[in-house]
């Protein structure tokens, strides 16, 4: 007999170094997809190791793109 279990989450985490792209999309879809089979929490982390290459227009780019996808995060 197992006890209570958490509900899953997962997270997409894209460095905004560059356009949003179709890699992106499926990393993100998988991970989407699991968590809402699930009842579990979809989560964004955006990157930002990697500070001279990360531009604002690249972060606004991945959170419109997931929201056009209908995948926006929780």
């Amino acid at each position: 007999m197992s006890g209570p279990t958490t509900p899953p989450r997962a997270r997409f985490a894209p460095s905004p170094t560059g356009y949003f792209h179709v890699g992106s999309a499926r990393a993100a879809l998988f991970n989407w997809l699991f968590v809402r089979q699930h009842g579990g929490t979809f989560i964004l982390r955006i990157e930002d190791t990697d500070e001279l290459r990360n531009r604002p227009e690249w972060t606004d780019g991945i959170i419109a793109a997931l929201d056009w996808l209908g995948m926006a995060p929780d």
